[in-house]
């Protein structure tokens, strides 16, 4: 009888140990063993974005590849649903959500996140010849707008009572005004930037009203180690001038967080 005890003893004590094992094992470590960090976005300049040879590139991807650097590992880029972010983090078909995210309370609650990084805010995009009508919140009610489902945008417009169709992506709301679906859509102004006016993809469109400023950052699991770890890397990355001369390439060095 004493040994089975000592036994059943012993056995739930290792359970224990494997339990808190389990527990201790880090993101930090899981990523270096699997050599990869794997990173959610969408296609949004000009933070992450293909170029012409169909590589991810933008401020936001180009950071990515030298966080994972830092690990010793490669960044692996795949597009996501944005509203299914929380989950995809969850079941690790992500490491981290890197995509000009904003930081609302409640990404907080269902994530781990980095300092903020870069200022940004929320527009009204619409037909440049009628932009100057529609330039504050209170005069942008009679216009039918596209939002990007999940987004800090459709936030804004629901906090107005304004009703949108949703879909997949910013550039799918873009393409709606573009095509006349819609009277207007809401992006950031990053976007905006790179996206609409005179040399862009979209000559023919322009800002009105601006509805939200807001900040944006890194999106990790909850508790996880790499929250700490990308901190440190982007002080670093800062101090060194990598962050400034990144984002000067894409043009936002103006919206950057000073570290």
């Amino acid at each position: 009888m004493k040994k089975l005890l000592a036994l059943a003893l012993a056995l739930t004590m290792a359970l224990t140990l494997a339990a808190c094992g389990g527990k201790s094992d880090s993101d930090v470590k899981y990523v270096k063993d699997k050599g990869t960090l794997v990173v959610g976005m969408t296609d949004f300049a000009p933070m992450d974005y293909r170029d012409g040879n169909g590589e991810w590139i933008g401020f936001d991807a180009d950071m990515a590849k030298a966080f994972a650097e830092s690990l010793g590992v490669k960044a692996e880029f795949i597009e996501i649903t944005w509203d299914s972010k929380a989950m995809e983090l969850e079941t690790k078909a992500i490491d981290v959500v890197w995509n000009g995210m904003t930081l609302t309370d409640e990404v907080k609650s269902l994530m781990g996140v980095s300092e903020p990084y870069c200022k940004n805010a929320q527009v009204v995009v619409l037909s440049a010849d009628l932009a100057d009508q529609y330039m504050s919140a209170d005069a942008i009610g009679s216009l039918t707008f596209a939002v990007e489902n999940g987004s800090a945008g459709m936030k804004a417009l629901d906090s107005l009572n304004i009703p949108y169709t949703a879909v997949d992506t910013q550039a799918k709301a873009l393409m709606e005004v573009a095509a006349g679906s819609t009277d207007a859509c809401v992006i950031d102004l990053l976007m905006a930037g790179a996206m609409i006016g005179p040399g862009t993809s979209y000559p023919q469109l322009a800002t009105a009203a601006e509805l939200e400023s807001e900040e944006y950052g890194v999106g990790f699991r909850k508790d996880s180690d790499l929250v700490k770890t990308f901190n440190d890397f982007w002080k670093s990355a800062y101090d060194k001038g990598t962050v400034l001369s990144t984002a000067q390439t894409y043009g936002i060095a103006q919206n950057i967080i000073e570290k």
